[in-house]
């Protein structure tokens, strides 16, 4: 299983941003996915997630109204839309794949596999 981030980069307050993750190795249409993310100097916390056919979504409270979780199965891509963003966005941002089952988690331990992160550094 290979869950492969990419977008990141250096961004400046209130710009936007559009993280993808390509899945390979697992049946990506049955599963649910989520993201998370790790400021520098914080533990790893939950950003949203999707289900397998992407009808349904959860987010952090902190992430709900800036942030949109999307999914094409087509091409085994789950995407994260960020919107003006905030210095405190800064973070290396994860995929994460349950190894069976179509909840929409939102903790860490539901969760099996994980991708290499992408780091997302807002600075002016």
């Amino acid at each position: 299983v290979q869950l492969q981030a990419s977008g990141g980069g250096l961004v400046q307050p209130g710009d936007s941003l559009r993280l993808s993750c390509a899945a390979s190795g697992l049946t990506f249409s049955s599963l649910a996915m989520g993201w998370f993310r790790q400021a520098p100097g914080k533990e790893r916390e939950f950003v949203a997630s999707i289900s397998a056919s992407g009808m349904s979504t959860s987010y952090a409270r902190s992430t709900q109204f800036r942030f949109t979780i999307s999914r094409d199965n087509a091409k085994n891509t789950v995407y994260l839309q960020i919107n003006s963003l905030k210095f405190e966005d800064t973070a290396v941002y994860y995929c994460a794949a349950p190894g069976i089952g179509d909840t929409v988690a939102v903790e860490e331990y539901e969760y099996k596999y994980w991708g290499q992160g992408t780091l997302v550094t807002v600075s002016s």
